[in-house]
Formats: structure tokens, sequence, C-alpha cells
């Protein structure tokens, strides 16, 4: 019976994707919901499992092609072949001799992370393994993670080879066990030579960095549980400045391509960032982005936080920030000029009556835009709490898809990295994005008079296509109005 494999609900104003990579291809079996595909959105990676067990049929969309949601990407023959094929499983259970075959899989990863890279095999096809000793490790794009040896045995096959992309559930290697295969050759233990005598085994992904570059272990100081070194001990000591060279070595040499080289490292963009790239380039190429800048007092706002914080901190359970402020003075402008908070939809213009604001948090591994919802019926503790937790939720990557999508304007604070002025660029298909920066002294002629006031830039990036100049700079005034007088927030003025 022939099943067709569609585009699943892609999320909330996403009408498209690409076809990143094909982890099968015509013929191979499948099991119900192996990953068959990825598709790369201008938001999120979106897997594609199998719906039903069988052999793959026809490739319908190939891997760099757009597709719309609902699109037919391949078709499934379901029930054949459901398991793998005899041989397969022959070959695996053979030098077991008369043992078992024992699958080794993608551990855990995590919340939200759904495929891995194998980045290093420790072990080649024919080791002897004991239990529990490393095998590999895997890179996701947040952490790294070693995959111990599910049983005692000999590794009779390896699936996924270094640099090949892997989801949650896919097999990575096959351990025969069983008979003459419980206990490890001697030279099982080699790994373990790079731990400069301690009982504590180091980090695999340490021993070999260490072994590449010729780094001494006892020239490492160790930072993991118990003295374990770990690869970034590893990276810190090859980085630190080194001892003066013999006289011999000053002799002047020109400098040649290949050093040059050497010193050079090129290392694949992981997928968020390459969302990210593709995001920001579509944002210049398709909206008429324009920014309009002005500045802000923040003496008064300053003065209320401070005279409030503890009483706030104390009833709320959350310190009192300025990006509350901010927040509620986007929306108090965006009700005068509802166009900024709209979206072009072909040839119609889509105004959204709430206010579903996105906080631009810088993470690890890149920029990510959380969304707090109906932003604009929350109090100043509602929305201080909102973004604490979402920004907790960003720096752990425990953030949902959902979480990512559907805001309908943006506030990023380039000030906490110590930012004077930019000009932030649009999160599609919003039409309008607050760029917050540093306070900072500055002499300002008020009344005749030269005083030191705490000055902060604004900018506002807008889509000149649904927002006109006029409209832009009403908004931003009415920024500054209610963040000079913060009781107009009150009186909704």
């Amino acid at each position: 019976m022939s099943v067709e494999v569609r585009v699943p609900t892609l999320g909330e104003s996403v009408t498209e994707a690409t076809v990143a990579t094909w982890f099968k291809k015509p013929g191979d079996a499948v099991a119900v919901d192996e990953m068959l595909c990825e598709l790369e959105t201008d938001k999120v990676t979106v897997e594609v499992p199998s719906p039903a067990a069988g052999t793959l049929g026809e490739i319908v969309a190939a891997e760099g092609e757009t597709v719309g949601v609902d699109a037919l990407l391949a078709t499934l023959n379901a029930g054949e072949a459901a398991a793998p094929a005899p041989a397969a499983a022959s070959a695996a259970t053979a030098p077991a001799a008369g043992g078992s075959s024992v699958d080794v899989m993608v551990p855990t990863l995590g919340e939200s992370v759904t495929e891995a890279t194998v980045a290093t095999w420790f072990k080649a096809v024919g080791d002897t393994v004991a239990q529990d000793e490393m095998l590999c490790e895997l890179e996701t794009d947040k952490v790294s993670v070693e995959v111990p040896s599910p049983a005692a045995g000999v590794l009779t096959e390896i699936v996924a080879a270094e640099g090949d992309t892997v989801d949650a559930t896919a097999k990575l290697a096959v351990i025969s066990s069983g008979a003459g295969a419980s206990a490890p050759a001697p030279a099982a233990a080699a790994p373990a030579a790079a731990t400069s005598g301690k009982d504590i085994e180091n980090a695999p992904s340490a021993n070999k960095l260490m072994a590449e570059n010729g780094v001494n272990p006892a020239s490492v100081s160790g930072t993991g549980k118990d003295g374990r070194i770990m690869k970034d001990d590893v990276l810190k000591a090859m980085s630190a400045p080194k001892a003066a060279p013999a006289p011999a070595a000053a002799a002047p040499r020109a400098p040649s391509a290949p050093a040059d080289a050497a010193r050079e490292e090129r290392v694949k963009m992981t997928k968020l960032r390459q969302t990210i790239a593709r995001r920001l380039k579509e944002s210049q190429n398709t909206a008429a982005m324009l920014t309009t800048y002005n500045e802000v007092d923040m003496t008064e706002v300053m003065a209320l936080r401070n005279e409030y914080k503890d009483l706030f901190l104390k009833k709320h359970g959350v310190k009192l920030g300025f990006m509350s402020f901010f927040t509620k003075a986007c929306i108090h402008a965006l009700n005068e000029v509802p166009e900024v908070n709209a979206e072009i939809d072909g040839t119609d213009i889509v105004y959204k009556n709430y206010v579903n604001m996105g906080i631009a948090a810088g993470t690890p591994t890149g920029l990510v835009v959380p969304v707090i919802r109906d932003a604009d019926q929350m109090s100043f503790a509602g929305i201080e709490k909102a973004i604490a937790e979402k920004g907790a939720r960003a720096r752990d990557g425990k953030l949902s898809m959902a979480e990512m999508q559907g805001g309908t304007f943006t506030i990023s604070n380039g000030g906490v990295y110590g930012s004077l002025m930019s000009s932030p660029i649009l999160n599609p298909p919003q039409s309008g994005i607050l760029g917050m920066h540093k306070i900072q002294d500055r002499p300002m002629a008020i009344k005749g008079q030269v005083v030191i006031r705490p000055m902060m830039y604004l900018a506002l990036s807008y889509d000149h296509r649904i927002v006109d100049g006029k409209g832009a700079v009403t908004f931003l005034v009415r920024v500054k109005e209610a963040l000079e007088d913060p009781r107009r927030l009150l009186m909704d003025l």
C-alpha cells in the first residue's frame, strides 16, 4: 500500500519551507516515526517522521527545493521490508560467536534538541569495548554529548560516521556481546593513558585534543568533577602564553601560506546560526527598511525604579527592571500608531488588535526572540516575570517553537552589551522593532542651563511599505514622552 509523506503544519504565519536534508533514500527500509527528512523554515527546523513502516518509494521534493504546507514530499510503500534485512542482522551478530547484538542509540539530547552531529569516534570497528566505555562524542547546537557503550563486547558496525547528522532516535553503531566478547582487550585501556596518572578518566574529547596537538596532560588544569580534564581546559591551556623560544628559533623566517593556514580554524555553522543569517538577509531583501532615531532622558524612570524597586521585589518576587517600562511605553505608542503593529500579507494589511511583544535575547548559540503573548493585558509585574522566565528558558536552550512565533512587535536591548547606537533589523513579518541602547550621562541644555542627565538613544526600524515617516516619528516621540514622564502611562496619555 502506498502512503504519502507530506509537509506537516509549520506553525503560525509560516507558509513554506526548504527541504534541507534527506536521511533516507529510495529503497531504504524505515520504521514508523523514523525521521525521513528535515525541513527549514524562516523560523525553525522541522523534522518529518515516517507515517508508517515500510520502504521509501519516490522522493518528490529533493534537497534544496521549496515546498508549501501539505505539499507531497515522498511516497512510502507501507508494510514492505519494514524490518532491517536479515543479512544486516547476521553481519552484526556474527562476531559475537553465539552472543547477542546490541544497538548503540543516540542518548537523550535535552528538551527541544532534535538532532546532533557525530564529532568523534574513539573506537573503530573490531575494537573490544567495556560497558560504559566512551564510544563517540556528539555535538548539538547547545552542548557536547558523550555516548557510552551499553554493553561489553566488540564494536561490529558504525552506522553514523564522523560528520553525519543524526536525529534523536537514530542508531549510531552495533555492539556484539556474548561469548568471547565480555572482557576488553588490553589495548582498550589506551585512552586512559592521557589521565596523567590520576584515577579519574578525562573527557574523551579532551584526550583526543591533547593527542592531536601534543599537549602534556600534566600541563592542563582540570575543572571537571574530581579534577577531570575537559575539552575547554585543553583549549585554555593551548591558548595560554607560551615560554619564550630558544635563541636559535629567533632567526627571521619569511611567512608562508601554510603557516597562516595553520593559524586558522574552519567551523561549520550551526543550523541556528544558518537560520539567523538567512532570516536577517531575507528581511533586508524583502522590507523597505528605514530607521529613525530619538533620545530619551531616563531621569524619571530611574528615580521611579529606585524608589519602588525594594517594595516591588518584596510584593511580586521579581526585580523591577527597565524592560517593563519600555514594553508599556511601546504598547502605549502602538495603540496610537497601529500600523507599526501590523504586517503585510500579499496585498492586504493585517492590523493586530493585540500586542505579542518579542524580546530579543542573546544566548551562547545565537539570537532568539521569545514572545510575550497579550503583553498589552499584563501588569508591570506580569511583564517582568514573563521576561525573566523567557530569558532563562532562552539561555538554557529550552524555548519551544511556539514560544518564538506570533510576535507583532520586537524590542532589542543592545545596551546590555554597551552599544551606544545601532540600526536594528526587522523580525519579519513584523513592521517595527525598537532598539534600546546604553544609558550614558551627557550634558544637556535644560531651561537655559547645562545639566548632566542619563540619556539613551532610541532607534525604530520600520517597514516603509506600511509605515510612513510621520507614523514612525510619532511612535518614537510617544515612547520618549511616556518614559520621560511615566505618569502618562497610568493615565493613558
